[in-house]
C-alpha cells in the first residue's frame, strides 16, 4: 500500500469523480483508475460503486476513508513542522450549499489563492442538510452552511454573520404597489421556495403557520437562481436571502415586499470537526473567511 494511493483514494472520495481527481492531482485519468484498482485488490474489497455515471463510496470505502484521513492528517502535521508556513502546499476541501458558494465564498477563495497559490482547493456543492455529515465522513475539511444557531458536541461552529431573508416580487406584481400588507393580501398567492428539508424553508413554514396561514400554495425549487427567475417573470413571491437578489433589486427586476418574517434568525456558519487537526492550510483558510465575511458584515451595518 503506497502513500500516493492513499492520497489518490482520498481525492477520489472527495470529488467522487475520477477525471476531477486526476485534474487535482495532475495525473492522467487512467493513472487514477489504476491506483484505485490496485488499492482495492490489495484490500480485497470494493471502495467505490459505479452507479451509472455516479460514483459512490461503498460501506467499506467510508470506513477506510475515516482511518486514512487520520493518517494523512498526521502526515500533513509532520510536514508543517519542517516547511515554511508562508509557502503552504497541499489540498483543502471545502463544502457549502449553492447560495453560499455563489454569493459568499468566491471572494474568500480569491483571497486564499492569492496568499497560497500552491494549495489545491477542492470545492463541493452540498445540500444544506447534508453538510454536517461531510465533516463526520471526513470528505470535507471546512463547511459553510445557512442555519439557525447550532449547538454541537462534535463540531466547532463559528457564526460569521446573520443573513436577512425577505419576500421579493416583480415590480408589476399587484402586491408591489402596497405600502402595508395584511395577511389576507397573500390569499391565493404562490410562494416560490426551496424544497422541504432546508433549514430556512422549515423556519419559513413555521413562521407562517404561527400566523394561521392554511391555504399557502408552494412551488419548490432546488436553487435560488430558479426561484429568482420565476419571481422576475411574475409567477409568484420569492422567499430568498437578500444576498442572492442584490443585483436584481438594483436593476429594478425585483422589489422587496413590506413584510417582516418574525423569529427568522439564519446565520452563515463556518464549521469543522472538533477532533480534526487544524493544519496551517486550514487555519489560513479559516482566517481568510473571517476577514472577508466579517468585512461584508461591517458594510451591512454602515
Amino acid at each position: 500500500m503506497e502513500l500516493r494511493q492513499l492520497i489518490t483514494f482520498r481525492t477520489v472520495a472527495t470529488t467522487l469523480n475520477f477525471s476531477r481527481a486526476a485534474e487535482v492531482l495532475n495525473y492522467v485519468p487512467s493513472n487514477v483508475t489504476v491506483q484505485i484498482k490496485a488499492l482495492e485488490d490489495e484490500l480485497g474489497v470494493r471502495l467505490f460503486d459505479r452507479l451509472g455515471r455516479q460514483l459512490v463510496l461503498t460501506t467499506a470505502g467510508k470506513r477506510f476513508l475515516t482511518h486514512i484521513q487520520s493518517v494523512l492528517d498526521k502526515l500533513d502535521e509532520a510536514r508543517s513542522v519542517v516547511h515554511d508556513n508562508e509557502n503552504l502546499s497541499g489540498t483543502l476541501t471545502i463544502s457549502a450549499n449553492e447560495v453560499l458558494c455563489a454569493y459568499r465564498l468566491p471572494v474568500v477563495f480569491q483571497l486564499f489563492r492569492l496568499r497560497h497559490p500552491g494549495v489545491r482547493l477542492i470545492f463541493q456543492s452540498v445540500p444544506n442538510q447534508k453538510l454536517k455529515q461531510t465533516l463526520f465522513d471526513g470528505t470535507a475539511d471546512v463547511v459553510f452552511m445557512l442555519d439557525e444557531t447550532i449547538l454541537s458536541t462534535r463540531l466547532a461552529v463559528e457564526s460569521l454573520l446573520e443573513e436577512t431573508f425577505r419576500l421579493f416580487v416583480a415590480p408589476d406584481h399587484p402586491l408591489a404597489k402596497l405600502t402595508v400588507l395584511q395577511q389576507e393580501d397573500f390569499h391565493g398567492e404562490v410562494f416560490l421556495v426551496n424544497e422541504k428539508g432546508c433549514t430556512y424553508r422549515t423556519m419559513f413554514d413555521r413562521s407562517f403557520e404561527k400566523k394561521g396561514f392554511d391555504d399557502i400554495t408552494y412551488l419548490e425549487f432546488q436553487n435560488a437562481e430558479a426561484i429568482k427567475q420565476c419571481a422576475i417573470t411574475g409567477i409568484g413571491i420569492a422567499f430568498l436571502p437578500e444576498i442572492t437578489v442584490d443585483a436584481e433589486v438594483e436593476r429594478g427586476e425585483l422589489v422587496a415586499l413590506p413584510w417582516q418574517i418574525p423569529d427568522l434568525h439564519v446565520y452563515t456558519h463556518m464549521a469543522w470537526h472538533k477532533d480534526k487537526w487544524l493544519s496551517p492550510i486550514i487555519l489560513s483558510f479559516i482566517e481568510a473567511a473571517r476577514e472577508v465575511i466579517a468585512m461584508k458584515d461591517e458594510k451591512k451595518t454602515i
